[in-house]
């Protein structure tokens, strides 16, 4: 399995509104085992965003679908900044 962590900044009053198109554009990723969208508690623009793909192919397969490259277009203008970025490799839990 290949995962990611990441933390992006929303600009200022438009972090629900990114919320909406990151969740939007998350549904019928082949290979996504996993894909959780939360408000960071001690930042008002903080989201974090955890994913868990089959392998790392598929991850780099989906940004060219046509639903995430749309959610990718729509949601960059509302982007701050991105504070962190990691890659993970996970071993199991709950669902997956």
């Amino acid at each position: 399995m290949y995962g990611l962590i990441g933390r992006m900044i929303a600009k200022e009053g438009k972090r629900e509104e990114l919320i909406k198109i990151l969740l939007a554009g998350s549904s019928g990723m082949p290979g996504c085992l996993s894909y959780v969208v939360a408000r960071d508690g001690s930042d008002p623009g903080g989201i974090w965003i955890t994913e868990v793909w089959q392998d790392k192919e598929q991850h780099a397969a989906s940004l060219s679908l046509p639903s995430v490259q749309a959610a990718i277009a729509a949601g960059r203008p509302m982007i701050e900044s991105f504070s962190e970025h990691h890659e993970t490799h996970p071993v199991g839990g709950h669902l997956l």
